[in-house]
């Protein structure tokens, strides 16, 4: 009996073993009366209103001033705050503006605060139909609380978790929650052990839906105790993953910071012990800090990412999180749902065997679009006197044995009420028999629903001699059955072995099958009982559906493939409809699929389910921990995991893995507030879209590491050695940040804006324990940035010595730097690939890249009022040059042609 002094601890209660009775006496109610007022009052304070708490989001304050915990700001942040206590104010505006700058574009950027759990919390707040003190009310679901009675027919969205006490023909659908793609049918009898979700018949979920029929279920879970609130549970308490961009950005962050602050404090310490006055030394090691610091690089960053997103979003693929974009290029797995991700969502009958004779049904979905032929031949070569009459009545029974129609919009063809029935009505219109007009040629006179009990329905026409049709399992139809109809239309003793065959060879292909009958009845009757079809059935045929594969999906399956990138199916679906799935779309390693059911996995240990998610192609069955474990057995294997889903149960795995992808349209709502990235269209096919750029983005996210991390190596090689040479410093650290900022963005960005290279998608992921910054990478960083350092610090030297003015001499070292790296900008954009490929073969082949060229214009142009702009000289200390100035700074250019050279032979541009 239920205390009401303390919660119940609802994992311990497996409700389904319950009987009907013991739940009602566990819960301390009346099936017949519902609680009292007083009752519902007491369980509000114990357990509360059944609804799911909203986490809050950080405030908008909050989430800016995180935009300054990066390490590598830490260390502008601390030398902006020295400058301005040793009076130099101006410094330590630019330095801080510097930092402000990254932060507000961190900020914009950043996804808004994710929604997820009050999305979940939506999933159960609706109305509902309640028994309390023998009155039947309209409550919010809200108001419930354990052991309220309610009430729930066709079309209610279930409330709560419930113990059905009765039902009526009750089907639920639970595909949001479970994966099933067909409604649950639903009975009262307890069910014995530890049974998956979609196998637990008399309970209903929360979130799901009441399709057909009538029932009565006793409340035994409300808010965080129902099977939805639980994922909700399980979001809260899962932090998100970084993905491999920013975990391997807070790594080289932390390698650069500590090597930085090495240097630093050594520079300032030998200089020191030199006899250098500490003010110099400091201006020394802060102008060595800020040169070492990629400034640009956050910037560039998550404005590579941006432009990523867009054009993401114009092929169908909306990101909601940046860093999503190059997780998502760099993915090793892609774990799909299979109902109307990789499926239509949709059944279709697509065998019949009728007359002794197998059928061939095509076409796809609830659209009457396709033909019916005898298999191994062509629909054109058939039925030119129409139909055979045993696959004509058999057709008719699937028809008119029915309480569903279809519904077009548009072009889009959809059921109302049950998709099984949907199926057969489609697969009659395929021989044009318009249900329509048999409901007038033969119209309904009575009716045995659907009960799960009995696995069948019937119903009677009436016309010249009233007919029942039949349809239902196999096993409830064929023992009812003498007779069977032959190829002739003729009746003959019935072959329970010739139709078992029939059976089992649509079962080889994954198909539900469904028996149809039929029966003479004597003359002016008008209504049947289940006495009335206990016999004497005369067997039509069967028909054998499944939800079908998506065209397109197949196609990006194979792309994906192609790519290097494993594709999983894992589904709570059948696991013999799911491998035949999973063997049409190609989803299998050397010809043949391996596959795991919920059962199995639910008896492994970590090893090996680690070493069974590695073997596996399709895993069926799977409950919502499952699905979560499943993907973090794959992550801890060193994979990059895509996760693809639409319903509350997919939302756990959605938030773990390195990339959630959910369905825009027929998604719920959870799932894509769950999820990384949504698809517009629904269509997996628009994966592989998104996979493509998010490697184009990577590209050019290298591109632009390669292009800004020379110029670092350059400057601080520069001071660090004019520092411990005790030589005049031959750039300050205003002007390093306004190298590394202002300079640095303008030409970078347009790289963020390069197309994909060729034959991207043929090449293998990349691997994921490959750092950011490679060997080859590192290589030429070093080389170039050598080169850099020999171009500042000779140019100025030579500037000093010949012109005396140390401001001029900097101002010149830096417009040579700026001269020589509009070259080794080219040299790693396809543009200049392009060009030397032309100027190579003589062909007249350049690649167009306006955004590229704005770029270096834009550059050329700051420089110039870098050092000819009055306000500019006060501000960063430079000096006009002359022409003839401005024409040495331009020789740096040619010897930087032969340096690009040998940078892309040590590190090929992609």
């Amino acid at each position: 009996m239920l205390q009401v002094t303390e919660p119940v601890e609802w994992s311990s209660r497996s409700y389904h073993e319950l009987s009907t009775q013991e739940s009602i006496e566990f819960f301390d109610s009346n099936s017949e009366k519902g609680l009292t007022a007083q009752e519902v009052a007491n369980r509000y304070k114990i357990y509360g209103w059944n609804q799911l708490p909203v986490k809050p989001g950080k405030p908008a304050w909050l989430r800016f001033l995180l935009q300054f915990h990066q390490p590598l700001l830490y260390i502008l942040l601390i030398a902006g705050g020295v400058k301005a206590f040793l009076g130099s104010w101006t410094n330590a505006a630019v330095i801080w503006g510097v930092t402000v700058i990254n932060a507000v574009i961190g900020y914009v950027q950043e996804a808004k605060a994710e929604g997820a759990i009050a999305s979940l919390a939506k999933a159960v707040t609706t109305e509902t139909t309640v028994l309390r003190e023998e009155q039947t009310l309209r409550i919010p679901s809200q108001d419930l609380v354990p052991g309220d009675i309610v009430l729930l027919v066709s079309g209610d969205k279930v409330p709560a978790d419930l113990r059905l006490i009765r039902v009526k023909n009750l089907q639920a659908d639970e595909s949001a929650l479970t994966g099933e793609s067909v409604p649950v049918d639903k009975s009262i009898q307890p069910l014995s052990g530890e049974i998956s979700l979609a196998e637990r018949t008399n309970m209903a979920y929360a979130g799901s839906f009441i399709t057909f029929g009538q029932g009565t279920g006793i409340v035994v879970a409300t808010a965080d105790a129902t099977e939805v609130g639980q994922i909700s549970q399980a979001m809260t308490q899962r932090v998100n993953l970084s993905t491999p961009l920013t975990r391997k950005f807070a790594k080289f962050s932390r390698i650069l910071l500590y090597g930085i602050l090495t240097l630093a404090t050594l520079t300032f310490a030998i200089g020191l012990e030199q006899g250098e006055s500490w003010i110099y030394m400091f201006e020394a090691a802060v102008a060595l800090a800020v040169s070492a610091i990629p400034e640009g690089l956050p910037a560039v960053v998550t404005i590579t990412l941006a432009i990523g997103v867009n054009r993401m979003a114009s092929r169908h693929a909306i990101i909601r999180k940046l860093p999503a974009v190059e997780a998502l290029g760099g993915a090793t797995v892609i774990c799909s749902d299979k109902t109307g991700t990789l499926t239509e969502n949709q059944m279709t009958v697509q065998a019949i065997y009728a007359g002794g004779e197998h059928f061939e049904v095509s076409g796809s979905g609830y659209s009457p679009k396709g033909n019916i032929s005898l298999a191994a031949h062509h629909p054109a070569d058939l039925f030119e006197d129409g139909l055979p009459p045993t696959l004509e009545e058999c057709l008719i029974a699937g028809l008119l044995c029915n309480d569903s129609q279809l519904k077009q919009t548009g072009e889009d063809w959809s059921v109302v009420g049950d998709p099984t029935e949907g199926a057969l009505i489609a697969a009659a219109a395929k021989a044009s028999l318009s249900q329509s007009s048999f409901s007038v040629l033969k119209p309904r006179l009575d009716a045995i629903p659907f009960e799960s009990q009995y696995q069948y329905m019937a119903t009677l026409h009436d016309q010249v001699s009233p007919i029942i049709y039949a349809k239902g399992s196999v096993e409830a139809i064929i023992r009812r059955c003498s007779q069977m109809m032959g190829q002739n239309n003729q009746r003959i003793i019935l072959d329970p072995v010739q139709i078992e065959q029939a059976v089992e060879k649509m079962a080889e292909k994954g198909l539900r099958v469904l028996a149809l009958a039929k029966k003479d009845v004597h003359a002016h009757q008008h209504s049947i009982d289940h006495k009335d079809i206990e016999t004497d059935l005369i067997f039509l045929g069967l028909q054998g559906m499944i939800d079908p594969p998506r065209p397109e999906a197949i196609a990006a399956v194979h792309a994906c493939q192609a790519a290097g990138i494993q594709v999983k199916m894992i589904t709570g679906d059948h696991i013999a409809t799911a491998r035949t799935i999973a063997q049409r779309m190609g989803i299998h390693k050397a010809g043949s699929v391996v596959a795991f059911g919920g059962r199995q996995l639910t008896s492994m240990d970590d090893q090996q389910l680690a070493q069974a998610v590695e073997e596996g192609d399709v895993f069926a069955r799977i409950a919502p921990t499952q699905k979560l474990r499943l993907v973090e057995a794959l992550q801890s294997k060193g994979e990059i995991v895509a996760m693809t889903g639409d319903g509350v149960n997919d939302a756990p795995a959605l938030k773990q893995a390195d990339i959630g992808t959910a369905m825009g349209k027929g998604g719920t709502e959870v799932a894509r507030e769950a999820a990384d990235m949504l698809l517009t269209d629904d269509n997996f096919a628009s994966i592989e879209a998104a996979v493509e750029e998010g490697r184009t983005v990577y590209q050019n996210l290298r591109k632009a590491i390669a292009f800004l991390l020379p110029v670092n190596g350059g400057e601080s090689m520069t001071i660090l050695i004019s520092a411990l040479l005790a030589r005049d410093l031959p750039i300050l650290s205003l002007q390093v940040l306004w190298l590394n900022m202002i300079n640095s963005l303008t030409m970078t960005v347009p790289l963020a804006f390069e197309p994909k290279p060729n034959g991207l998608m043929q090449q293998p992921p990349r691997n994921p324990q490959e750092p950011l910054i490679t060997r080859k990478l590192l290589r030429r960083i070093v080389a170039v940035s050598i080169f850099n350092w020999i171009l500042i610090f000779g140019i100025f030297e030579w500037a000093k010595s010949t012109t005396g003015d140390i401001t001029v001499a900097r101002t010149m070292a830096i417009q040579a730097l700026v001269a020589a790296r509009i070259i080794y900008l080219l040299s790693i954009s396809q543009l200049g690939l392009s060009l030397f490929h032309t100027i190579r073969h003589r062909t007249v082949s350049v690649s167009p890249a306006p955004i590229l060229v704005m770029g270096i214009v834009g550059a050329v142009a700051l420089q110039i009022l870098f050092s000819q702009w009055s306000v500019m000289n006060q501000l960063f200390e430079t000096a006009p040059l002359s022409w003839i100035q401005w024409l040495t700074c331009l020789l740096p250019m040619l010897p930087m042609i032969p340096m690009a050279a040998l940078a892309n032979w040590i590190d090929p541009p992609s």
